[in-house]
């Protein structure tokens, strides 16, 4: 801990999340009640606005304007209107200014739930049982927005508030784009770290993949089903594009364009056919089909290149096709244009300090030091490390079947990173009196 801090502050900065945890479990309850995908975030920012008001923060509420954000590096193309996309955050602002500015930052939207017969209880109707939360968002990233929050309780609790400035983030879009982040840093929003509670099980996230979104558009000629030779299917003629994206992505995961972060691992770089729509009447030949494709890359790895060369295969296949080479398909982007993002990558002596802080806070609340993990997952990380030059700490509690069924969330592992998230704060910002 920073030499002017009490030394027993992290003893008791524990026993405050402590004292707390049971009021944290309600907190998460009802945030996770709250049925928050995409488009329908209003009512539990609603509640995330009222809570900090609550605490004293101020408030900063607004509607992403997609003419502020559209140029800047980072951006990704949406296709959805932009109604109710609304991002807050509660700042503290601190009255001597002695310690290091830093940035909350976490999510509100979650992923749709799915078939819910396939769910053993409701998905937005949270429970707690044998020491998990389950429900939709519980994991992620509920728990790590209630874990910044508590966090700072905890130092209220002790009449003691960051001696920097704190902007707690609670932003949209995470899931799709990430351009509720980018509005933050748009808006202005800087710090001299960002702590990003993604529900990673306690590890330090050291590197990250970047995703592209994409939709690939076929059009056919319909008949009946009687005379199907005559036509073309919309919806089979996709099977060899995806065919071709497939051996692509085996092409991008060969040892030779991993970088050191990812080298240990063999298929780092995942595609997903997440979704495919088409045709009109069970017995008419489909005349039109669209799927939609989701797929990785490493951090370095230029997206401009990387759409080049998936348009490329998606030509190339579709040439062969001998109905498709007279109607090649359309390549539509929307979602994700993410880079990737490695914080160990960043050799400044800010990333250092901030690393070194968390390595103290997370050994001082559980006892173990603090492992590293490469993800094959992104994060709003992105924006803080490559776009803002602050080191973005991505560091959460443990969770399973994020986006799956019966999603839950470990309370004891959040207890813990409730615990470090408090020392570090405390660490990073110093603290001063209420």
């Amino acid at each position: 801990m920073t030499q002017d801090l009490p030394h027993d502050l992290p003893a008791r900065l524990c026993d405050a999340v402590d004292a707390a945890f049971d009021r944290q479990i309600a907190f998460l309850s009802e945030l996770t009640s709250h049925p928050s995908t995409r488009g329908h975030e209003q009512s539990a920012q609603n509640f995330m606005a009222a809570e900090l008001e609550t605490r004293g923060y101020e408030i900063d509420r607004w509607q992403i304007d997609l003419a502020e954000i559209r140029h800047l590096p980072g951006f990704s193309p949406v296709l959805a209107p932009y109604e109710d996309a609304v991002n807050v955050v509660g700042r503290h602002r601190a009255r001597t200014q002695k310690g290091r500015s830093l940035i909350l930052n976490g999510h509100i939207d979650v992923v749709p739930a799915g078939p819910l017969d396939m769910w053993d209880s409701p998905p937005f109707a949270p429970e707690v049982r044998d020491g998990w939360l389950y429900g939709r968002g519980g994991g992620d990233m509920k728990a790590g927005l209630s874990s910044n929050l508590f966090a700072l309780d905890a130092l209220t609790s002790l009449g003691l508030a960051p001696a920097a400035d704190v902007f707690f983030q609670s932003v949209v879009e995470e899931e799709c784009t990430g351009n509720g982040a980018l509005a933050c840093l748009a808006r202005g929003y800087t710090a001299d770290a960002a702590l990003i509670p993604e529900p990673f099980s306690e590890h330090l996230v050291t590197a990250q993949l970047g995703v592209i979104w994409f939709q690939v558009h076929l059009k056919g000629l319909p008949t009946h089903v009687a005379y199907a030779g005559s036509g073309a299917n919309a919806i089979e003629a996709a099977f060899p594009l995806i065919h071709a994206l497939h051996e692509m992505e085996h092409r991008w995961n060969a040892a030779e364009n991993r970088p050191d972060d990812f080298a240990h691992m063999d298929h780092a770089l995942n595609l997903n056919i997440g979704k495919i729509e088409g045709g009109d009447w069970t017995s008419s030949v489909p005349a039109w089909s669209v799927f939609d494709v989701r797929m990785a890359i490493f951090p370095g790895q230029s997206i401009e290149a990387a759409k080049a060369e998936i348009e490329q295969v998606i030509l190339d296949a579709a040439r062969e096709n001998a109905f498709l080479r007279n109607s090649l398909p359309e390549i539509v982007y929307h979602g994700f244009h993410a880079e990737g993002y490695a914080l160990s990558q960043d050799s400044s002596a800010k990333a250092a300090s901030a690393i070194s802080a968390l390595d103290q806070a997370h050994l001082s609340a559980t006892g173990e030091t603090l492992d590293r993990a490469a993800i094959t997952a992104t994060t709003d990380a992105r924006f803080f490390g490559l776009y803002a030059d602050t080191p973005a700490l991505v560091y959460g509690p443990h969770a399973e079947a994020i986006h799956g069924f019966n999603e839950r969330v470990d309370l004891e592992s959040l207890r813990r990173v409730t615990k470090a998230t408090a020392l570090f704060i405390a660490d990073w910002c110093g603290v001063e009196t209420i």
